[in-house]
């Protein structure tokens, strides 16, 4: 275990001792000898005493912890880290059902791999590295993947071309690195949909809203529903399965309305009641009538970083302020925000202000995050990125 060491500046320890993954570019002091981006290296404090061990990269979030144990990060490791990963998944049961085969295998910080994402789609996984480490780790990584699911994983489909960072000047292609499938049909709660692995965004389907999309299901019989931001049109197909009268879906993608309509086609071919239309969500939100009484607002991140928390906070009062305005007496909405930097707090009061501004009378039926298979850190609060809203508009 030759590992490169890694000194933290004194009392720049006390984060690590509460079990934080991250250590940021300011608290090292510095290197024993230079390191590489993805490199593992071992961290210890001021006055030698050892801390974690943990991928190096460039930039604020300089480590990231693997283990508070003084340990090898080897394929015996990876397949411990990978086992209880899947046993948790297993614990939640959804894993072995005959109306489900698509969920979150490993959800970084969450199960103690930060950088790495796997979603499962039938035999199929799906992995993403969000840094250099599990880049230069994956086939280690997918071979131990494949033997802590024995035999439930066929192929491995490796899918970071976007997310690792462009400073390291890496060069990624997606592409099967364990076997290979042409088969892209996954289930989810017995509907079926495509997964586009190849140009679709996150790993091919927004896997965390699968217990929302549930819920939004028992709201839907004899609606009016508007999909805004549908992308695949998860929410759209079941809110026809829950009987909804008519189902409207939009997105600024005229791909992802495609995806939408084979994906409804799929569960409800030649149903009448589905229409798709790539707009952008704000001048449809502007130029449509008061058609509809349960409305979903699931856009994309209006803020990645800090600095853009004042802007997304605005978009998120602009949005909702124009669905109440919009939206039948009677109506339900749904609706989301999974900007990280973006507290449960802060887009509360984004949807209050904007409920204030259309002066009706709302009420909160459900607060909502992300799923189970998707765990938040004890340690780590910032894992809990998705937030939401179920309202009652009188």
């Amino acid at each position: 275990m030759n590992y490169k060491t890694v000194y933290l500046k004194k009392g720049k320890e006390e984060s690590l001792k509460r079990f934080h993954p991250w250590i940021f570019s300011g608290a090292i002091h510095h290197c024993e000898t230079p390191v590489d981006d993805g490199e593992t290296v071992r961290v210890l404090s001021a006055d030698g005493t050892f801390l974690c061990i943990g991928h190096y990269q460039r930039g604020s979030i300089a480590i990231r912890v693997l283990s508070f144990r003084d340990e090898p990060v080897d394929g015996k490791f990876w397949t411990g880290k990978l086992r209880h990963a899947l046993e948790l998944r297993q614990t939640l049961g959804l894993l072995g059902r005959e109306d489900n085969d698509t969920c979150r295998l490993v959800h970084g910080e969450g199960d103690g791999l930060p950088g790495l994402v796997v979603d499962l789609y039938g035999k199929t996984a799906v992995m993403q590295a969000h840094s250099v480490g599990f880049h230069r780790s994956r086939m280690e990584v997918a071979h131990a993947l494949l033997e802590a699911a024995g035999g439930q994983i066929e192929n491995i489909y490796y899918k970071s071309e976007t997310t690792l960072p462009f400073q390291s000047e890496l060069e990624s292609e997606n592409g099967f690195i364990v076997g290979g499938s042409k088969e892209n049909i996954a289930m989810e709660y017995g509907l079926k949909f495509h997964v586009d692995w190849l140009k679709g965004q996150k790993t091919g389907f927004f896997v965390d809203q699968r217990e929302n999309r549930r819920l939004l299901e028992q709201y839907a019989a004899g609606r009016s529903v508007l999909n805004m931001f549908c992308y695949t049109g998860g929410f759209s197909f079941y809110a026809m399965r829950g009987g909804a009268r008519l189902v409207h879906s939009v997105d600024s993608s005229a791909k992802a309305i495609e995806l939408a309509k084979s994906n409804v086609e799929l569960n409800f071919p030649g149903d009448k009641r589905h229409e798709a239309f790539a707009e952008d969500a704000f001048k449809y939100l502007s130029r449509m009538g008061h058609n509809y009484d349960l409305i979903i607002l699931d856009p994309p991140a209006f803020a990645k970083h800090r600095d853009a928390l004042r802007n997304a906070l605005i978009g998120y009062r602009k949005l909702n302020a124009k669905a109440f305005e919009k939206i039948q007496p009677g109506g339900v909405l749904f609706t989301f925000s999974c900007s990280q930097v973006v507290t449960r707090e802060q887009f509360r009061t984004a949807v209050f202000t904007a409920a204030t501004l259309s002066g009706r009378n709302v009420r909160i039926l459900h607060q909502l995050t992300q799923p189970a298979d998707h765990p938040i850190s004890i340690y780590h609060p910032e894992g809990e990125y998705l937030k939401g809203l179920v309202l009652y508009v009188e």
